[in-house]
């Protein structure tokens, strides 16, 4: 078995292996895994265009990245990954990203690069308090008891969730704590807004109030805002869904959203937000 989420196929092209898959079909992945895959794309292009006269001194910050997975991304197939810049610029610009399957479009992203810049902010200015959801040291390591458990996949095998407040059991808000266990790519250590994405996908799935067996609450989107790059392996969220209407006995729509405050444990990071397709099995 592969020891990465994805393995090299040739310039611009990769493979998704087995620890990418998702939870209910053996055949498609997880979103956190392309998620993960999109943004190393978006960081790449920083790294190419360091050496160009349009790029900040310092460098760039990815500020927000917005994901679409338009399609179910299959497992063990090669897949091209194309990155492009949309607009340069010396203190805001945009990159995108697409990744296919022999030439149709299964997800993409955009990216908005903020440069990086160093300087100091008043004592006396007022922040939000801070609110972590404890530490990863004060979760607890939960088994999934919905997904199908027959083969390897992303949420049981390529990363780790500690919650602190809720759980896979317990419907509804909760705190975890999520790290990956293996590189996006081999031999490269995940960078901070990999695993950022990679975590923030789990949104939905970690804070679901409704039952498994009964509906589905998939998203096809995740929009992650960053106010600061992420430090360490760990990604704290405290994370709830919504769901249509407030009348609790009626989803009105077919659409929801869960949405994630991000920490690591130098504190808070940024939020992240998930469009959801509800609908009854």
């Amino acid at each position: 078995m592969s020891s990465a989420l994805f393995d090299p196929a040739g310039p611009d092209r990769w493979v998704p292996t087995d620890l990418a898959r998702g939870p209910w079909d053996p055949l498609a992945c997880h979103g956190g895994p392309v998620s993960a895959l999109l943004a190393r794309a978006v960081e790449r292009a920083d790294e190419r265009e360091a050496t160009t006269d349009t790029a900040p001194a310092d460098g760039w910050q990815i500020a927000r990245l917005t994901v679409e997975l338009t399609r179910p991304v299959p497992v063990g197939r090669p897949l091209e990954l194309r990155t492009q810049l949309e607009r340069g610029g010396r203190r805001i610009s945009l990159v995108a990203a697409v990744l296919s399957d022999d030439g149709t479009e299964v997800a993409r992203v955009r990216a908005l690069r903020i440069r990086r810049a160093t300087f100091a902010i008043p004592g006396d200015t007022e922040l939000p308090a801070p609110d972590p959801p404890g530490t990863p040291v004060s979760g607890s390591i939960q088994r999934v008891v919905w997904a199908v458990d027959d083969h390897v996949a992303f949420h049981k095998d390529a990363c780790e969730h500690r919650f602190t407040e809720g759980g896979w059991d317990r419907p509804g808000p909760v705190g975890v704590w999520i790290k990956l266990l293996v590189p996006v790519v081999d031999g490269e250590q995940p960078s901070g807004v990999q695993r950022a994405a990679a975590a923030a996908d789990f949104g939905n799935g970690v804070s679901a109030a409704l039952p498994f067996e009964h509906y589905t609450f998939i998203n096809p989107d995740l929009t992650v805002h960053l106010h600061r790059p992420p430090r360490g392996e760990w990604i704290g969220m405290r994370t709830a869904s919504h769901y249509g209407t407030s009348d609790a006995e009626l989803i009105s729509g077919g659409a929801g959203m869960a949405e994630s405050a991000l920490y690591d444990t130098y504190g808070r990071l940024g939020r992240s937000v998930q469009s959801l397709l509800v609908d009854i099995r």
